[in-house]
């Protein structure tokens, strides 16, 4: 059972689980829908209007177009290959992931995104006996998964500083995920802090959610060979420019990763488009424009922060492709419908604890400055 101080079971997923789902006003259900299924909150992603051209700074996507080699290996010769089925086994680009990470391909496996494989390890490691522990404030697609899959949650509370204190995840005995960096708040743990969570619990899966790990994140790869109960996942969405293409790559113990194509063969093992296998390799082939471009928005970053906190914001110290930052100047969702009405979309949960806080992707240096001087035409107001 949950610790006391350490949070709450429950045995589906909570308001607090849910919370950054954002559900709409109204739900709409046939009287076909199964009862088990009524009380699941879908995950709201971030908007996409089409009334306008807007500077898009609301789903962390990059800002840069994705390398020209994959540009290159999405030739009208593949294109023309669609009318086959993709390799189940995606084997070239396991060959390339694991020689890029140093591991075998045996210990890793694509998914449709990285959402797929974090679904995929709920649905292997988790059941209504055994509960998923993670953070009030993180990813919110980790809730939903729970109510769709009836897994109790053990929700435990960020510090008040947003903050995550490795100790409430000592000896849980429980499966886990953290998001590191986490979402949306972009701070991060270093390695030897997810150590000694996987070294306390020996005999639970642990999973790190490595989304957006490249932009000045501690990567927990190095680990796997020592840790048989660690499951690492990243994705190419972020730090490689292919939102679009939906790649992520699961990475732990050959056992492990057994697991995962258990389930992924018993649901779709098609699951990688042929495309999306050639980008896929492409990219991480590229390495000297994944260090590029990854530099550029760490280097906008850093300026961006600066920027805010000299008009009076409070900005976390960001690991991500984006900050977290409020002020008391206007109230965050004020901010957001003005800054909307600019042009410029962000992020706002409208939330408990986080409803004066806004997530800003980090676009183009153009971009940012753009946001800038909307942010200083609304505060002159």
């Amino acid at each position: 059972k949950a610790s006391p101080g350490r949070g709450k079971l429950s045995p589906k997923v909570t308001d607090e689980g849910a919370r950054y789902a954002e559900p709409k006003e109204e739900t709409i259900m046939s009287r076909f829908l199964s009862p088990a299924l009524s009380t699941v909150t879908p995950y709201t992603p971030g908007e996409q209007p089409q009334d306008q051209q807007y500077i898009k700074l609301n789903t962390n996507e990059s800002p840069y177009l994705p390398s020209p080699r994959v540009v290159a290996a999405v030739s009208e010769a593949e294109v023309e290959k669609l009318r086959l089925y993709s390799d189940p086994a995606c084997a070239q680009l396991l060959r390339t992931a694991a020689a890029h990470f140093g591991l075998q391909p045996s210990q890793v496996m694509p998914g449709n995104g990285s959402d797929e494989n974090l679904f995929f390890a709920l649905r292997a490691f988790c059941d209504e006996s055994h509960p998923l522990a993670f953070a009030d404030i993180t990813y919110g697609c980790y809730g939903v998964w729970c109510g769709l899959l009836h897994i109790p949650t053990h929700i435990i509370p960020l510090k008040e500083d947003f903050t995550l204190d490795p100790a409430d995840y000592h000896g849980l005995h429980e499966t886990i995920v953290i998001a590191n960096p986490n979402a949306p708040t972009g701070l991060c743990l270093p390695r030897s802090a997810i150590e000694g969570i996987l070294q306390s619990n020996p005999d639970s899966v642990v999973i790190v959610d490595e989304a957006y790990v490249d932009f000045g994140g501690e990567s927990c790869v190095p680990l796997i060979d020592q840790y048989d109960n660690l499951l690492v996942v990243q994705t190419f969405s972020k730090s490689r420019q292919l939102a679009g293409a939906r790649l992520g790559l699961a990475m732990g113990s050959a056992a492990l990763i057994a697991d995962l194509n258990r389930v992924k063969f018993s649901l779709n093992p098609y699951n990688i488009n042929r495309l999306t296998l050639k980008a896929g390799q492409a990219a991480l082939e590229d390495t000297a424009y994944f260090e590029k471009t990854r530099a550029a928005i760490m280097d906008t970053r850093a300026w961006t922060i600066q920027q805010l906190t000299d008009r009076g914001f409070t900005v976390l110290d960001s690991r991500a492709n984006f900050v977290f930052a409020s002020t008391k100047r206007i109230n965050g969702g004020a901010l957001y419908k003005e800054l909307k009405k600019n042009g410029i979309l962000v992020r706002h949960f409208d939330a408990p604890r986080i409803d004066n806080w806004l997530r800003i992707t980090i676009g183009t240096p153009e971009q940012m400055q753009a946001l800038m001087d909307a942010v200083d035409k609304i505060l002159e107001v």
